[in-house]
């Protein structure tokens, strides 16, 4: 038996799938991908009984609106938005019967940036490398989502959860990030690794599922040379020529030639998913045996 169809009404600003990622292909250059907001996808596919890994809408800044061709239960999560079925309002949060032929509209977030539409039975585009997760970077997996696009569900696996009480964190009102430092903090005078620590720095608008861009001040290198690419990681802290740090997230390049001068915990990581632009922000060096 069919799962049904999604046909997308309006895409919204930016509006992929995403599951748990990509994973294993960093050695052919293939990012990880997946959600950004882990938490927020995992919450919205328990809440209508999906597993972990079953895909979901990621939309940015704007929402979007999809209509299905047979009865589902669709939760929407991450950063809060309104939410309406035909025009009337419904839960956010919680898992929502759609009749056939209605139309799912999550709108504007209130604050932070990407909402997850989770659908029982998950969206169900063929796997590429193992994931069904678009990816900005390498253009692996489907494309994101154009108006009129149409896209298969997949079988209910299990029943929708409703529970007196969901844990979630909101959107922060500032992005506090831990950073272990290294591994080439030697590259930069002290003066910058002080900065780092201390000034601080806001969300630019350049930022993307790729990279989180910072504005503020520059970080001054006390190594000039060029160094050859090597490995990178989610969370590394990039400085490219003008100074300003980068930090890799979901879609970054598994490989770079700039100084990572810290890495943020990866389990740390999520928070960034919905830090809009100008959103301040302050790193945190840690001591390496406080992380588990």
């Amino acid at each position: 038996m069919s799962g049904g169809k999604l046909e997308v009404v309006r895409a919204g600003a930016l509006t992929t799938l995403q599951d748990l990622g990509r994973f294993g292909h960093a050695y052919l250059g293939v990012p990880r991908s997946g959600a950004l907001d882990q938490p927020a996808h995992r919450l919205a596919n328990r809440l209508v009984g999906n597993h972990a890994d079953a895909a979901t809408l990621e939309t940015t800044l704007t929402g979007a609106a999809v209509r299905i061709t047979q009865p589902v239960i669709v939760a929407v999560t991450g950063a809060p938005a309104p939410v309406r079925v035909d025009g009337r309002p419904a839960a956010w949060a919680e898992a929502t019967y759609l009749p056939a032929g209605a139309v799912l509209d999550v709108g504007v977030p209130t604050t932070g940036v990407r909402s997850y539409v989770a659908i029982s039975g998950g969206v169900a585009v063929p796997p590429v490398l193992g994931s069904r997760s678009t990816d900005l970077l390498s253009g692996l997996g489907p494309a994101p989502l154009r108006d009129g696009d149409i896209l298969p569900l997949g079988e209910k696996l299990g029943r929708p959860l409703h529970a007196d009480t969901v844990v979630w964190q909101a959107p922060p009102q500032e992005l506090v990030l831990p950073v272990l430092l290294g591994p080439r903090d030697d590259w930069f005078t002290a003066t910058a690794v002080k900065t780092l620590a201390s000034a601080p720095f806001s969300v630019s608008p350049q930022s993307n599922r790729i990279a989180l861009r910072m504005d503020g001040p520059t970080l001054e290198r006390a190594v000039h040379r060029e160094m050859p690419s090597e490995g990178m990681v989610l969370g590394a802290i990039q400085v490219p020529p003008d100074g300003k740090p980068v930090v890799f997230l979901a879609d970054s390049p598994t490989t770079g030639g700039y100084p990572v001068i810290g890495v943020v915990p990866e389990n740390r990581l999520s928070a960034a998913a919905q830090a809009g632009p100008g959103l301040g922000v302050r790193f945190v060096p840690v001591r390496r045996r406080q992380q588990s």
